[in-house]
């Protein structure tokens, strides 16, 4: 199973401070599963998107399997804008592959505070 975990600020505050993505779906043969190409796709289009669009270089790393990053803050408040706005794009995203693949994809929301 694919874990998204999603870490905002606080409830109040609900700016995404970073975003874990970790395990296999396992719904096909590795080369053949959709489900772990589409998350991946997403979220690695994400980090390429932001930094293209929003000029945000993401601290990510990117392993097998696993795919984690840190959303600096920074001074810059329309680049975070435009980063917390491909950020929350992605969590769309992922929740309609979970919808349609929910036995293989699972988000999870959490708060810093």
């Amino acid at each position: 199973m694919i874990t998204v975990t999603i870490e905002r600020q606080s409830a109040v505050n609900r700016r995404i401070v970073s975003f874990a993505i970790e395990g296999h779906a396992k719904f096909a043969k590795p080369g053949k599963d959709i489900v772990c190409a589409g998350v991946s796709a997403v979220s690695v289009g994400t980090v390429n998107a932001i930094e293209e669009l929003a000029g945000l270089v993401l601290p990510a790393s990117m392993k097998s399997g696993w795919l984690r990053s840190d959303i600096p803050a920074t001074a810059d408040a329309v680049s975070d804008e435009k980063a917390q706005l491909l950020l929350e794009g992605m969590i769309v995203q992922l929740n309609s592959i979970a919808v349609s693949y929910g036995k293989y994809v699972e988000l999870r929301q959490q708060f810093r505070e």
